[in-house]
């Protein structure tokens, strides 16, 4: 308890210190058409993330060397590219490499199965940037990350899949930033910037791997649920209005909600993180523990969540569509 004490409050410091050198440097986020904030703020307060999972290896030993470079990789390149536009072809190949050095350290890069982890790679990445795209207001993205690393905490203590210190650090990690950033429209003192959000994001895929490697049972990534489902309903929507993918948007539920709704930033941030609590909650303490019930659970809280949001985009588009119409007057 007293080492995770001190690395709280050296990581606190430690955000504390980087707000001083991006004001100093000016890495700032300015707000644009397509943003859900109207004021400049501090970007790249992510960081804390990988900063974290530096200061637990320096303390517990360096476990998941590979691990670690991936995350450094992934997490440096969106760092750069927060401050100075990168190509989409640059970040894609850093991504990739993170991938494939997280899937060296899981013990699943087998090249003699190549096609299988061609296919694995895609999918870590797409879920990678799903996740980095569901960062778009105060609070979601460490909010969100404590929906998941908490009962996925609950599981690893009983199985030990993965060093619980690991995820208790970037629990906490997420606690400091949240102190920052889990705040109303306008009072944020830092966001997450892609090296938070995308670093995050491999944190979590990275640990969630590990349970569904030794448990041989791929239903835990339930506990990623609400995301992929907003996130991929909604690229799914853009592609039928035939959009570009990487242009900057507000079509999530959740920027409907805050946006078009006027519903604040933590109260919005708080519904996602409640569902998804309760969703994994129970999926750990109420249903049973049979692979049929696993997927019986999750197909069932997947076609509960899917028809949620496509009532809601039914009821509630049109003014996301008087929004844009307004901004060509």
């Amino acid at each position: 308890m007293i080492t995770y004490i001190i690395i709280f409050v050296l990581l606190l410091l430690a955000e504390l210190v980087y707000f001083r050198i991006a004001d100093k440097y000016n890495i700032i986020d300015k707000p644009n058409q397509r943003s859900s904030h109207s004021t400049i703020v501090l970007r790249g307060g992510g960081i804390i993330f990988l900063i974290g999972a530096w200061v637990w290896s320096a303390f517990y030993g360096f476990q998941y060397p590979w691990f670690l470079a991936g995350l450094t990789l992934v997490a440096g390149v969106s760092f750069v590219d927060d401050i100075r536009s990168l190509p989409d072809s640059v970040r894609l190949v850093a991504q990739f490499a993170a991938a494939a050095m997280a899937f060296y350290q899981l013990g699943i890069l087998h090249w003699s199965m190549w096609w299988i982890v061609v296919l694995a790679l895609i999918v870590y990445v797409g879920a990678t940037n799903v996740i980095n795209f569901m960062d778009g207001i105060n609070g979601i993205t460490a909010g969100y990350a404590l929906a998941v690393l908490v009962p996925l905490a609950l599981v690893n203590a009983q199985g030990g899949y993965v060093a619980q210190s690991l995820v208790v650090v970037a629990v906490l990690s997420a606690c400091v930033f949240c102190l920052f950033n889990f705040r109303p429209k306008g009072k944020a003192k830092c966001f997450a910037g892609d090296v938070g959000s995308i670093g995050m994001a491999f944190i979590m895929l990275f640990l969630l791997g590990r349970v569904i490697l030794a448990t041989e049972d791929i239903t835990w990534l339930i506990f990623l649920l609400v995301y992929g489902v907003d996130g991929c309903l909604t690229i799914v929507h853009r592609i039928m209005l035939h959009e570009n993918l990487g242009e900057a948007h507000r079509k999530h539920a959740y920027q409907i909600i805050a946006n078009e709704l006027k519903i604040g930033h933590v109260k919005v941030a708080l519904l996602y993180v409640g569902l998804q609590l309760v969703i994994s909650l129970g999926f750990i303490y109420i249903c049973p523990d049979t692979v049929l019930a696993h997927w019986a659970y999750l197909l069932g809280a997947l076609a509960v969540l899917a028809i949620a949001y496509v009532a809601f985009m039914k009821k509630y588009y049109h003014l996301h569509e008087a929004y844009l119409a307004s901004l060509k007057k």
